[in-house]
């Protein structure tokens, strides 16, 4: 069974295009502009996942995602916004939403948070002769353990999460101390000499692990 989603966007050409992204992906999208519609269709349908915007036509969306949850909805939710505030992305957290992402942002950034949300990792990763704790962080290879420092570490469980699916360069320097495209070049480097894992680059579109 497909996993329901509810998207309350009112930007018409992000709307659509979500909708498109994440139906191609097997999500079942139901699309709403404004809170007072998405309350009709909360009261008559369950979802597995609550993708809103904060600034709405009708109400703030950290004023109705706080109704939900009065009223005992405790659907994972993902907030959206163009708002970058601290008390915002605080608010939004401690009101119980699970992420927050900031506009603008590439559709597979949504795409691995939705997923991270929906279906669980196992508690170990593996791939080939590698096995990744992801409770402990501890890394095994030839069921050796093997140390590779904080940011190979981060990438590794990225590129394993997220196995088969092409990663956006931006995801990826997200994991460096200190982002750049020739630092990610370098760090993948050695991530893929220390693992023997395959990690491909694919000019201008991203990073696979096939």
């Amino acid at each position: 069974m497909n996993k329901k989603i509810l998207l309350l966007e009112d930007d018409r050409i992000l709307a659509q295009t979500l909708h498109e992204l994440l139906s191609t992906q097997g999500y079942e999208v139901h699309v709403v502009s404004n809170a007072n519609d998405a309350a009709d269709v909360t009261y008559d349908n369950t979802f597995d996942l609550y993708i809103f915007d904060i600034n709405l036509p009708d109400t703030n969306g950290l004023e109705f995602f706080k109704s939900l949850r009065n009223a005992k909805d405790t659907t994972p939710t993902i907030f959206i916004s163009a708002l970058v505030d601290v008390t915002s992305i605080t608010k939004a957290f401690e009101l119980g939403a699970e992420d927050y992402i900031k506009k603008p942002f590439f559709p597979e950034e949504l795409l691995i948070r939705i997923k991270a949300k929906l279906f669980k990792q196992p508690p170990t990763l593996v791939y080939n002769n590698i096995e990744l704790d992801t409770r402990t962080n501890r890394l095994k290879i030839n069921g050796k353990n093997i140390s590779i420092g904080d940011v190979q570490e981060r990438l590794l469980k990225v590129f394993l999460e997220n196995r088969g699916a092409v990663l956006d360069q931006s995801i990826l320097l997200e994991c460096l101390e200190k982002p750049s495209p020739a630092a990610l070049r370098v760090a993948l480097t050695k991530l893929k000499h220390t693992t023997g894992m395959e990690i491909k680059n694919l000019r201008g579109i991203g990073y696979i692990l096939e």
